[in-house]
């Protein structure tokens, strides 16, 4: 299995904070990308390659970036044998590629034919977020059917539905539709979908069909990667959901989590 971490965005919003802060806490942070911000003793995506290293779940991590963010990532990867950086070779928010592009340029580009964990490269999950858990009950979905994918969701609150992607699914937790940032008014639903998603090896052509289909969409419709997962449903192919604990942390601006964890 494979891990692909998206870390192509420009965090407009975190700059955009950054920049008004008048304090002065957050200056160092100008520049940064959000996926080398610190979390505790090292950058956060430091902890997933190490989590994902010290389990075993995968063999290689590609990590796609921007053409702004490319150096610094290539600088940061020198600490560890199995990861490979990509650049999407955009260099402004303006002319982004949007996630599902840049993960079909990655499967591409390294010529992808594995498993793929797909991860937000600006979240993090708490300790008792268990890799090797899900890594398992992907196994079991894969004996059933070798399409099947396998995506993470938590509960979250009535004013929080907004936020994200909300999952409705079965009594055996196929999902059945994703609602992207609904009304709590518009569905009962509140399960949450964060951006951590185990594709089978099986569908990963279907990246270029989405793309095709939408190549004349505006961006948002090619950067959300539920966008990606809502299509595949569309289409009756298995999605499967796994019940997890809330990330621990989501990086949209300038936070004290960001020192303290």
């Amino acid at each position: 299995m494979k891990a692909v971490i998206l870390a192509a965005g420009y965090g407009t919003r975190l700059q955009r904070d950054v920049d008004n802060d008048t304090s002065g806490r957050f200056k160092h942070l100008a520049g940064i990308a959000k996926p080398l911000l610190p979390v505790g003793h090292c950058a956060l995506i430091s902890h997933w390659v190490q989590a994902l290293n010290t389990t075993g779940c995968v063999d290689t991590v590609f990590v796609i970036t921007n053409a702004l963010h490319h150096k610094a990532f290539e600088e940061w990867a020198l600490d560890f044998r199995n990861v490979k950086v990509l650049s999407d070779g955009t260099k402004s928010n303006e002319d982004r590629l949007g996630a599902v592009a840049c993960l079909q340029l990655t499967v591409k580009h390294f010529k992808i034919e594995d498993h793929v964990i797909v991860i937000g490269g600006d979240t993090l999950f708490k300790e008792e977020f268990s890799l090797i858990k899900v890594k398992e009950k992907f196994s079991e979905l894969q004996a059933m059917c070798e399409d099947s994918s396998l995506i993470l969701s938590y509960q979250c609150k009535d004013e929080e539905t907004q936020k994200y992607g909300i999952l409705e699914v079965d009594e055996h937790l196929r999902v059945l539709c994703m609602k992207e940032k609904p009304l709590p008014s518009e569905t009962k639903s509140r399960r949450a979908c964060p951006c951590f998603y185990l594709f089978s090896k099986k569908i990963l052509h279907l990246l270029d069909a989405f793309l095709d289909e939408n190549k004349d969409a505006p961006i948002e419709e090619k950067d959300a990667p539920g966008n990606f997962l809502s299509w595949l449903i569309s289409r009756f192919l298995a999605v499967l959901m796994w019940e997890t604990c809330p990330p621990m942390l989501n990086v949209t601006g300038t936070s004290e989590k960001i020192f303290k964890m």
